[in-house]
């Protein structure tokens, strides 16, 4: 083989790691490939990879071209000072050992653990971002007149694409482990607002079975409308917890009965009625004529009307106007909660359905809620097959379209 035929082959070996490198994620093998090229490739008896441990210290041996006595090298620490790899980290740069048996940095305890001598050595740096991560070495060159320049070019190369292959590694297994750790603490979210729920409701229940009976009797007067308003308020922020946690966790079951959109629409508006006077607002309500039937939750399909509607009143300001329109539209029933209120920043409108997003600094909002309202009427309609979006124009208003698929006979 003449020189242009074996640079010809290198170029070749190189290639067919690099192909590897960008097609697979499993760097145990990859490594194992890379040494044995890098053997073959210098013309030399062995070759391996270590790497620093951070937590001790040392370079620890990842793989070695013999399989016969890999297991065996990765139960040898390597210091750093004291060793010739520990100098090619430390000084991030390769270094040729002619004759190891005599050199004062060469690290003997691994020949006498392993019971393989080196004879000569060339290593090179494992450099990523501007640190050394560990060593790619070859050992006991075969050809008498020692390691090349052209070696050195070779075994270079392979460490760069070991270091890429390790720090790819290293990221996909810090995504992994933040993944799993996202898993964790959305299980702990969970099980928290399970706990809470469940421990906030008894209470809840009779402060309101309680103040209602008061009301009834006539005794509390403005302090007890407070004491009511503050409960059912409550209420609603616990029910829109565990309503989160059933989407969550694929609890969420659907009652689906078939029903004309029109009458839960009617009495939504009904039940806003009162507080819409209360804030000296104007509500009104337009339904055609035409039957809006659905198969649908309705349970479901009111928490959506409701939270459209408790959002509509909230940012539009003293002698504004809410507006629920309901239109036919084909195959599907459109409802439209329109308001002349504070409107959404064109920022903040593509986030509006995400979870706990609100487009106020949490610090300085005027506004109170926990940020799930719209996610979750997004979630409900979706499950429902249906679709909701919005439109808005700052200081002017806004207008929440929700979509309904329309129940025919053989749905």
């Amino acid at each position: 083989m003449n020189d242009l035929e074996k640079r010809l082959h290198q170029l070749e070996r190189i290639l067919e790691v690099n192909l590897e490198l960008v097609s697979t994620v499993e760097v145990t093998p990859l490594l194992d490939r890379i040494v044995s090229i890098a053997a073959e490739l210098t013309d030399s008896e062995g070759a391996s990879i270590l790497l620093l441990d951070e937590r001790s210290g040392d370079l620890r041996f990842c793989t070695a071209a013999d399989p016969q006595i890999s297991a065996r090298l990765k139960e040898i620490p390597v210091p750093v000072h004291g060793s010739i790899a520990g100098k090619v980290l430390t000084e991030q740069r390769p270094i040729v050992v002619a004759n190891a048996t005599t050199d004062p940095c060469h690290f003997r305890q691994v020949g006498l653990q392993t019971g393989f001598l080196t004879r000569s050595l060339l290593a090179v740096p494992l450099q990523a971002r501007n640190r050394c991560i560990g060593v790619l070495e070859a050992v006991n060159k075969r050809d008498p007149a020692g390691f090349t320049q052209e070696d050195v070019e070779i075994l270079t190369a392979l460490a760069a694409q070991a270091t890429v292959a390790i720090e790819n590694a290293r990221l996909v297994e810090a995504l992994r482990a933040a993944y799993r750790k996202l898993g964790e603490l959305d299980r702990l979210k969970s099980n928290f607002i399970a706990i809470a729920s469940h421990e906030l409701r008894t209470p809840l229940s009779l402060i309101l079975g309680y103040s209602a009976l008061l009301k009834e009797q006539g005794i509390g007067g403005h302090e007890l409308e407070g004491v009511l308003r503050a409960a059912t308020r409550l209420k609603h922020i616990i029910e829109t917890m565990l309503n989160l946690r059933y989407l969550e966790t694929g609890e969420m079951v659907l009652y689906r009965e078939v029903f004309d959109l029109r009458e839960e629409i009617a009495q939504a508006c009904e039940t806003y009625r009162s507080l819409v006077e209360v804030s000296a607002l104007t509500l009104q309500c337009i339904l055609p004529d035409t039957p809006l039937i659905v198969r649908a939750d309705r349970e479901k399909i009111r928490l959506v009307l409701d939270n459209l509607l408790s959002n509509a009143v909230k940012f539009t300001p003293q002698g504004g106007r809410v507006e629920v329109r309901a239109v036919y539209r084909p195959e599907m029933a459109e409802v439209v909660v329109a308001d002349t209120g504070v409107g959404i920043p064109p920022e903040a409108l593509p986030r509006i359905f995400e979870r706990f997003y609100q487009a106020e600094d949490p610090m300085t909002r005027r506004y109170g809620g926990l940020g799930l309202g719209l996610s979750i009427v997004k979630e409900m309609v979706e499950r429902h097959g249906g679709r909701v979006w919005a439109e808005s124009t700052p200081g002017e208003g806004s207008r929440f379209y929700v979509r309904l698929p329309l129940s025919t006979p053989d749905r």
